[in-house]
């Protein structure tokens, strides 16, 4: 950085643009490289994609004490001669195919002239049939014409004849070797990094440890195990269901009665690893022979029917059995990567796009300088839920937060969701407010819309909750990760007491009153608070301390037995102690409940237990549930197992101090 004021305050100005620059120039270069070096990266690529799927096996006879080396040639050894088996039927097929096309094309001119006969009174379907026959002539070889010359000329055509020069061997070698030799040599290259990938594992592990943490070898050997044994789960259950999707489809193509039905299946396993349309490209070649084949209808309905089974029941019910709901990749993501990769790497590109992006996405979740590609490409939200609820406050948009809630609210408790979600909301909402970067028309709207959030979310009905702390299939990515983030119901969040299991001095019509500290966001708290309460048999009534301070008194305050007071923002200690005095003093024998949102340290509620007076501490509303419940029954449950805290959050400290 140049000692020179001016010139060190234009370079830190001109820095965004630079780091863009730079950031835009490497990308380019990236996809530069991938472009023109895809001679090679294609192989090696798909060599490493192979070893995902290879090293299971490999692993499954080093078990039995298989040496290494006969293990991966024996393994290898088998997958590339089904290969090439795979291919030397494919190729007989398909010749096969193209010698029994030309019978076909009667069949197909007589349901052409069928169609013209049928849409004669559509002028639509009429040209539509005009095109295909113009398309089916335009494919046929043109038949020889009679040439007809001027009167007094011969009819004979002249002839003319053209020789080319004579080849020489090596452009007669690169003109017939060059189609055959290109494809072995691809197939050469990849089998040999198979191999070597799959007899350096270990080596290329370590290596990778060494390029992308070193300073944690424990955190980046467990990432990279878990991202290789994630990764080759995937791609052995995608290849599975593919071939399963692809013998399926043969089997029901041949039943049917379909030609070339091996081919057909062969396509349809391979084009299923092109996401959304690679099943609907696999089912378009046998639809069109099926008409060309049968002069009826009914084979072409039974393929249509076949693709229209089996491929729904590949992918959206076995698919979520065998790898959850997705790939972990966004819809655009999938979208995007697929054309960059064929823009790329063709073909091939458009079938690994999906399963590179996989390995891009893995990388950025394990991997802590590549984040951004989890953000960038990754199906998981990119902001936390309660920073989602707090980034919808800001945006005015509360209807969405509400929609949101009622869909959480299908698999866990209130309490659950206010406590992880709304109140850590509301925590970001008071930073924002400590660091002055709120103001307030901003802190009002905010407020106002938390308010209507917790207002609308606290009249939806309790629903049936799944309890197992897993997101149901049902549930979106945004609700699916918000429910793996907050995890399972605690225990008292299943307690609704009732009247007769009330001590006598909880018995009245509110025996709770809430308080609301001076804070602008308290107030949502507090109501967050008293409808905790309300709906596990504890009816609330909430006041704001200016209020109280302005006159305003709670109705039947002889029926209270609790006294709630909330505290977002922070708050003095002292002022504290002497509002709790004066609760006491002005409602006789009244339990004091004192909610300190911010605190999560043990230690420090140690501390404010023995400043304050008051009878509970708590730092939660799953705390403050627990202890009110403790407090209220008729029956005190004898030393009560109190579960494990969540995450981040302390036990409920209690304490009765007269």
């Amino acid at each position: 950085m140049s000692e020179d004021p001016v010139t060190a305050q234009r370079l830190r100005q001109g820095l965004p643009v630079i780091v863009a620059l730079a950031s835009f120039l490497l990308v380019v270069g990236v996809m530069a490289a991938l472009y023109f070096g895809r001679e090679i990266l294609v192989p090696v690529t798909l060599a490493i994609l192979l070893s995902f799927v290879l090293a299971p096996f490999v692993r499954m006879l080093r078990r039995v004490r298989v040496p290494r080396a006969p293990a991966v040639l024996l393994v290898v050894v088998i997958v590339f001669g089904a290969l090439f088996g795979i291919g030397s039927l494919i190729a007989s097929e398909a010749s096969q195919l193209a010698t029994d096309l030309p019978r076909y094309t009667l069949v197909m001119r007589d349901k052409i002239r069928d169609l013209r006969g049928a849409t004669d009174g559509s002028s639509s379907l009429s040209r539509l049939v005009d095109m295909v026959q113009d398309l089916g002539a335009a494919i046929q070889p043109p038949a020889a014409a009679e040439y007809k010359g001027e009167p007094g000329t011969p009819t004979h055509p002249l002839t003319v004849e053209l020789s080319p020069a004579r080849a020489s061997v090596l452009d007669t070698l690169q003109t017939f070797a060059g189609p055959v030799l290109h494809p072995l040599a691809t197939t050469g290259l990849i089998l040999i990094f198979t191999i070597f990938i799959l007899m350096q594992r270990e080596d290329l592990r370590n290596r990778a440890i060494r390029l992308v943490g070193p300073g944690d070898l424990r955190r980046t050997t467990a990432a990279i195990d878990d991202a290789t044994s994630r990764l080759s789960k995937f791609f052995l259950a995608q290849l599975a269901l593919n071939i399963a999707f692809g013998v399926v489809i043969g089997l029901g193509l041949g039943f049917i009665g379909v030609p070339s039905p091996t081919l057909f299946g062969v396509l349809a396993a391979i084009l299923r690893f092109v996401p959304y349309i690679g099943a609907a490209i696999s089912a378009l070649l046998p639809v069109i022979l099926a008409a060309a084949v049968d002069p009826g209808w009914s084979m072409v309905i039974s393929t249509v029917a076949l693709f229209l089974v089996v491929e729904p029941l590949c992918g959206h019910v076995i698919e979520p059995l065998l790898y959850g709901h997705s790939t972990g990749l966004s819809p655009v993501a999938v979208i995007l990567s697929a054309t960059i990769w064929t823009f790329l790497w063709g073909p091939i590109g458009l079938v690994l796009a999906t399963p590179l992006t996989v390995c891009l996405v893995v990388l950025g979740r394990h991997v802590e300088r590549l984040w951004y590609l989890d953000v960038l490409l990754g199906d998981r939200p990119a902001l936390s839920p309660p920073e989602i609820f707090y980034q919808r406050m800001l945006a005015g948009d509360p209807a969405e937060a509400i929609e949101q809630g009622r869909q959480f609210l299908k698999e866990r408790a209130l309490v659950t969701y206010y406590d992880q979600v709304v109140l850590a909301g509301l925590l970001l909402a008071q930073e924002d407010l400590s660091r002055g970067t709120l103001v307030r028309e901003r802190q009002d709207e905010v407020g106002s819309a938390i308010r209507t959030v917790v207002a609308r979310l606290g009249a939806s009905p309790v629903a049936r909750r799944n309890r197992r702390g897993k997101a149901s299939r049902g549930a979106d990515t945004e609700t699916a990760a918000a429910l793996d983030a907050v995890g399972p119901d605690r225990r008292e969040a299943a307690i609704v007491l009732g009247p007769e299991d009330l001590a006598p001095a909880w018995r009245s019509a509110r025996p709770v009153l809430c308080v609301s500290s001076r804070g602008p966001f308290d107030e949502a708290a507090t109501l967050m608070l008293s409808q905790t309460l309300a709906r596990h048999g504890l009816a609330a009534q909430t006041l704001s301390m200016a209020a109280i301070r302005a006159g305003e008194r709670p109705e039947a305050p002889e029926g209270i037995a609790m006294v709630c007071f909330s505290y977002l923002e922070p708050v003095s200690l002292s002022q504290v102690r002497f509002t709790v005095r004066q609760a006491r003093a002005a409602i006789p024998g009244v339990r004091v409940l004192v909610g300190f949102w911010r605190e999560r340290d043990p230690a420090s509620l140690a501390r404010l237990r023995r400043a304050t007076s008051a009878d509970d501490l708590v730092t939660s509303l799953n705390d403050g549930l627990s202890a009110a419940l403790e407090a209220s029954r008729a029956v005190p449950r004898p030393s009560p197992a109190l579960p494990a805290p969540v995450p981040d959050q302390p036990p409920v400290v209690a304490g009765a101090m007269a």
